[in-house]
């Protein structure tokens, strides 16, 4: 779900399926502003499974003990709700320029028939938020800046990762079907279009396309700097509260915060004899945050990804690798930590309004492992995605996905080995 309207129609970056650095089309007449409201409403029912033992803890359908005790239905319902204002316009010199913007709904708690609103509660929904924010200013034959919350080099020009199919339900959970299972889903790190990264303020520069003369295709590039991990409003912040003296959470590290996080990615695309491929190969530095005299230090973030797909009479395949300092979520990784490989396998078919496909991830990192604890150094997570969906009408569509993980990582006192599968059928209305 998570590259579905990621822009509008009309917007400098179109990034349905596999995300495209330049613009598809003007996004005006010279001298025009064309103003939009996009959205996004999905629905779906599914059957699901979750089991399995996560810090020494079972989860399934069940829990609670004596009068406490429950038992749900593993047959569920969740939806998803996302609109898209925004402004695309060109000067009468060319120029083109314009801000977009991603709005969600918040997931919370389940509670009783009633207790649900569209505004801040306790127990309901926890209201409308920003989820992408940025403008950008350039033209197709000089490159692109963006500016504010949004996607950076290392997301935008991700080459190997199929998911269109099943209307684009996948891993990571990003509002999708998969985000409710009870514990244990993997977060991941082999698919680099995740919150973790776009929800940050940046600056990214993304270069016109430059024919390369020997094999007929074009070179292109971008680079992305964030000074600080914050979102377009959040200004500085400390790593904690620190309420008071005795506050547990003062002075221990954050692995989630980073600063001077820079990213690279070079893109190389081709069309010839009736093959579109692209590959691009990249790489993300991020500083740990860090908090001085903490008992737990973190690496640096660094991550390498390589990957390549071409598309041949609407069959697409398509292989990303990804492996360095990192953890799930892009979480830093603690210092003696192991390092991370993952990679992921895919293909899809489209034809006419029916698109099929299936994707496969297998992934290692340090997990939970700790100096001095109980955990084992590797966290192995593997997940497959099935899926299909069919274009009644171009904003109207059906699909049916079906999707399966697994993580184990070893403890001397716990550990996890937790597993799940669902099988979603639902409806997207995009307007």
């Amino acid at each position: 779900m998570r590259k579905i309207l990621m822009a509008t129609a009309a917007s400098l970056l179109a990034l349905a399926g596999a995300a495209n650095a330049q613009p598809a089309k003007p996004v005006a007449a010279p001298g025009t502003i064309v103003v939009h409201l996009n959205g996004y409403l999905q629905f779906s029912v599914n059957a699901y499974g979750n089991s399995g033992m996560v810090d020494g803890n079972s989860y399934n359908m069940t829990g609670g003990t004596g009068a406490s005790a429950y038992k749900l239905s593993p047959i569920g319902m969740i939806g998803d709700v996302r609109l898209y204002p925004g402004f695309d316009a060109q000067t009468v010199d060319g120029l083109w320029y314009g801000a977009q913007i991603e709005l969600r709904t918040a997931t919370s708690n389940a509670n009783g028939a009633g207790v649900n609103s569209n505004s801040t509660s306790a127990n309901g929904v926890n209201g409308i938020y920003v989820r992408r924010a940025y403008g950008y200013i350039g033209t197709p034959d000089a490159g692109f800046v963006r500016f504010g919350q949004t996607d950076s080099a290392f997301s935008l020009l991700q080459r190997g990762v199929v998911e269109g199919f099943g209307d684009g339900n996948g891993w990571p959970a990003d509002g999708g079907p998969d985000s409710v299972f009870a514990q244990g889903a993997p977060k991941t790190f082999i698919y680099a279009d995740q919150g973790a990264l776009y929800t940050t303020n940046k600056i990214v520069l993304i270069s016109p396309a430059v024919a390369e003369p020997v094999l007929g295709g074009k070179f292109d590039a971008a680079v992305g700097y964030e000074p600080n991990s914050n979102g377009i409003k959040e200004g500085y912040a400390t790593t904690a509260s620190c309420a008071g003296a005795n506050d547990a959470s003062c002075g221990t590290a954050s692995s989630s915060r980073r600063r001077n996080t820079v990213d690279a990615v070079l893109d190389y695309t081709d069309s010839q004899n009736g093959f579109a491929t692209k590959a691009s190969v990249g790489y993300l530095y991020g500083a740990p945050l860090g908090v001085i005299g903490s008992a737990q230090p973190y690496d640096s973030l660094g991550v390498f990804q390589a990957g390549i797909q071409t598309t041949y009479m609407g069959v697409t395949v398509g292989g990303n690798v990804k492996a360095g300092t990192v953890q799930d979520g892009y979480a830093l990784t603690p210092k003696g930590g192991r390092h991370a490989v993952g990679y992921t396998l895919g293909a899809s078919y489209a034809n006419g309004p029916i698109m099929v496909g299936g994707s496969f991830f297998d992934e290692q990192s340090a997990g939970k492992w700790a100096s001095g604890g109980t955990y084992a150094r590797t966290l192995s997570e593997y997940g497959l995605n099935v899926g299909a969906n069919y274009t009644i009408a171009k904003p109207l569509s059906l699909f049916v996905d079906g999707m399966y993980f697994h993580d184990h990582q070893p403890s001397a006192t716990n550990g996890t080995n937790a597993q799940g599968e669902l099988v979603s059928v639902g409806t997207t209305i995009k307007w």
